[in-house]
């Protein structure tokens, strides 16, 4: 496994040089800006990467002010007891995408961010509060109490609202199979295990968040997307 500084200098290379590439780093928010967001705030972005993910991110993005209107701002405890009528009622609105199973979602999210109010405060403190270290329990969590978000959804989800993490698209998975971290795309314990003593190794080495490791990591591949 190279160094980050290595990593760094492959990746620089080829977006045209060290300030090109920092340029392009995301700057993840404190854990005092993370905690301060409103739990609709957390819904709304929640259920916007769930649409996103398999569908058209400029379609959800143009249509995302009706999604607002439609689910009222996304307040947890109103969606948390989404009724029968809300369901037909959104199932046939235009303003939104009119997919069931992922509309559903919403109120079986919402009851997810009122429980963890219960138990943390509020939602956006948990997340905030979280240990970098220990990012995959952060993923695993998701991934078992919310609904649909597992896998790059979760890792997007957090993206959204500023949380430090790393997100597996095609080329940053490229970078860790080429590092020796994994053999093939992580999705059991003992991989995201090694992806996150890796991360946290390149963490300590450098100084930067998980977000910069993730974006240098993925550029570092040959035409590589942003992350």
């Amino acid at each position: 496994m190279r160094s980050f500084d290595e990593i760094f200098a492959i990746a620089a290379e080829r977006k045209g040089g060290a300030d090109a590439l920092e340029a392009l780093m995301p700057q993840p928010k404190s854990a005092a800006e993370i905690a301060a967001t409103p739990d609709d705030r957390i819904l709304s972005a929640m259920t916007r990467g769930i649409f996103q993910a398999g569908f058209s991110w400029k379609v959800i993005d143009a249509k995302w002010p009706g999604f607002e209107e439609a689910f009222e701002g996304f307040v947890p405890v109103r969606w948390k007891f989404m009724s029968d009528d809300d369901l037909d009622s959104l199932v046939s609105d235009k303003r939104i995408v009119r997919n069931g199973p992922k509309i559903l979602t919403v109120r079986e999210n919402a009851t997810f961010l009122c429980d963890l109010e219960d138990e943390y405060g509020s939602a956006a403190k948990c997340i905030a509060d979280w240990p970098m270290d220990d990012f995959i329990g952060l993923l695993d969590m998701l991934k078992k109490r919310g609904s649909r978000l597992g896998g790059n959804t979760g890792q997007y989800f957090l993206r959204f609202i500023g949380k430090d993490g790393w997100v597996l698209g095609r080329d940053g998975v490229a970078a860790l199979i080429r590092e020796g971290v994994v053999d093939k795309t992580p999705t059991g314990k003992g991989a995201m295990k090694a992806v996150q003593a890796a991360y946290s190794q390149w963490a300590e080495e450098s100084g930067r968040p998980f977000a910069h490791i993730s974006r240098t990591l993925a550029a570092s591949i040959d035409a590589a997307p942003a992350l």
